[in-house]
């Protein structure tokens, strides 16, 4: 395992997505990591599943989501869904 100062922000999104995941499958959705652009800060995210037809996933994306995103990577400056 990487020392913390050493993982990308990739590996922290991807942490912050694998503790999201249970509570989404737990529903039937799921989320991908499509992207991250380090220049822009910006995440693009696919929500699958249940969440990708839910009527609250954009709420889910920017409260839930995003929030626990950018609190884990500060680098991160948004949270996009394709």
């Amino acid at each position: 395992m990487q020392p913390e100062l050493q993982k990308t922000a990739r590996d922290r999104i991807e942490e912050v997505l694998g503790s999201i995941r249970p509570a989404l499958r737990a529903d039937g959705g799921d989320v991908e990591l499509v992207d991250y652009d380090e220049e822009d800060g910006i995440v693009q995210l696919r929500l699958m599943g249940a969440c990708g037809s839910c009527p609250i996933s954009t709420m889910t994306l920017k409260q839930g989501i995003e929030r626990r995103i950018m609190m884990a990577v500060p680098e991160v400056k948004g949270v996009l869904a394709l």
